[in-house]
């Protein structure tokens, strides 16, 4: 019998402990972000390509290259420009891309900058496109191009900008136009951390918080390692996470975050071994119980689980996608073994054709 699930229960996507994106309990968060690349763990690549850009830069005392940064929310790309201008020894002026409505604003916050400053725009894919075009000649001459006046008496005033470094940073570079990604010259994209790296975070995040950790006995899993193995990839899940265990240690035992302690509390929480939550497995439940696995369209997916379909598309999937347990197909969605296998479920093909089945399994009959 198909399994019915009453969405009220459920609370938005955006109120999920394990969501990526910045939540009112997340105050705090510049307090734990590094300040320096030597602090900074994790997206080595991106960190040694970084050090030779800006030691090249201070060497010729011009500014850094135009940066773009993209990836997922909440792996760092605000704190990177940050670091970026303090290894450079420069101010940062920060906005976002929604927050300049006009080309007068951005010609405000242009002129404004001293020489070699940084302007870090975030969400940068949603600048208006007249904002857009204004922007061009300021990053490639360093003028901006004002227009005065209405009709026949208007009239093109020229200024010349001190030169600067813009940083854009987006979870959708694929949604910026060619002419702007072309003009930056250093673009990077962040991937997910390794659990070892979101221990790092951690353990430097508790050490910042003064929440005491235990280390763990020869040939078992620490505290921290358990809250990094839940996180997703995603540090500043890894830090909110983290301030959850502390209060669950602290009221129901003597504040020191250890495994058996990190286990109960985020058992409590509902999130598992995987970082998965109650809404992650109630997708997948309803896949696998209703619809015998899939495939399934999107529509009728949001429908039987009350949720919108394009918070399906940019919350849900993601993850479960990148730990293999959903696949998408021309006739919708399909949970594959792994899925039933993590729900505790004996796994069965699904009712679709068996040649879609290869395809997306790799599962022979």
């Amino acid at each position: 019998m198909p399994i019915e699930f009453d969405s009220d229960q459920f609370d938005e996507a955006e109120e999920r402990m394990v969501t990526s994106r910045v939540l009112a309990e997340d105050d705090n968060e510049n307090s734990l972000r590094p300040q320096s690349l030597r602090e900074y763990f994790g997206q080595e690549k991106i960190k040694d390509m970084l050090r030779v850009f800006i030691d090249a830069a201070k060497f010729r005392n011009e500014p850094l290259d135009h940066t773009l940064l993209y990836g997922p929310p909440g792996l760092g790309k605000t704190t990177l420009a940050g670091i970026i201008a303090a290894e450079m020894g420069v101010n940062i002026r920060t906005t976002t891309g929604p927050a300049i409505e006009k080309p007068r604003d951005l010609a405000a916050i242009l002129t404004n900058l001293n020489e070699n400053d940084i302007l870090f725009i975030d969400e940068i894919h949603r600048l208006n496109r007249t904002v857009e075009e204004v922007l061009y000649p300021a990053m490639e001459d360093f003028m901006l191009d004002i227009i005065v006046g209405q009709g026949p008496a208007a009239r093109t005033i020229r200024i010349d900008l001190k030169k600067f470094t813009l940083i854009g940073a987006t979870t959708r570079a694929g949604q910026l136009s060619s002419p702007l990604r072309d003009r930056f010259g250093v673009q990077f994209k962040l991937d997910l951390y390794s659990n070892a790296e979101l221990e790092q975070i951690v353990r430097r995040s508790a050490g910042i918080l003064g929440i005491p950790v235990k280390d763990p006995a020869p040939g078992e899993v620490s505290g921290t390692y358990e809250i990094a193995r839940r996180s997703r990839g995603t540090p500043r899940i890894a830090n909110r996470l983290l301030k959850r265990v502390r209060d669950y240690a602290q009221v129901r035992s003597n504040g020191v975050i250890d495994k058996d302690i990190t286990d109960i509390a985020l058992q409590a929480l509902d999130i598992d071994k995987l970082g998965l939550d109650a809404i992650d497995r109630r997708l997948l439940q309803s896949i696998i119980v209703n619809f015998g696995g899939g495939p399934v369209g999107l529509e009728t997916l949001a429908y039987t689980i009350g949720e919108e379909t394009v918070t399906i598309e940019d919350v849900y999937e993601p993850y479960l996608m990148q730990l293999g347990f959903l696949s998408r197909t021309p006739r919708g969605r399909c949970a594959t073994p792994a899925a039933y296998a993590h729900m505790g479920i004996p796994y069965q093909a699904p009712s679709g054709n068996q040649d879609a089945d290869q395809m997306t399994f790799g599962v022979g009959k």
